[in-house]
């Protein structure tokens, strides 16, 4: 994923690792559906699941690590 892309799709408490980790879990969710059902995409699955974050058709959701503070 290109950074300035992830930069206009990001709010600044997301990280931009949980947002590659979400895409490509969903990207990876849209070929195998698209397997199973035989079916060819005319798009990428990874332009697919990065058009459906942005369209809000799914959300990530991060655990935050209450020892994230005292990490150095």
């Amino acid at each position: 994923m290109i950074k300035p892309i992830a930069d206009l799709i990001l709010t600044p408490e997301q990280s931009r690792y949980s947002l590659v980790i979400a895409i490509s879990k969903r990207a990876r969710q849209i070929a195998e559906e698209a397997q199973k059902k035989k079916i060819i995409l005319d798009d990428q699955p990874v332009e697919l699941a990065v058009q459906e974050y942005v369209n809000h058709k799914f959300r990530m959701i991060e655990k935050v690590n209450p020892n994230d503070d005292d990490l150095s």
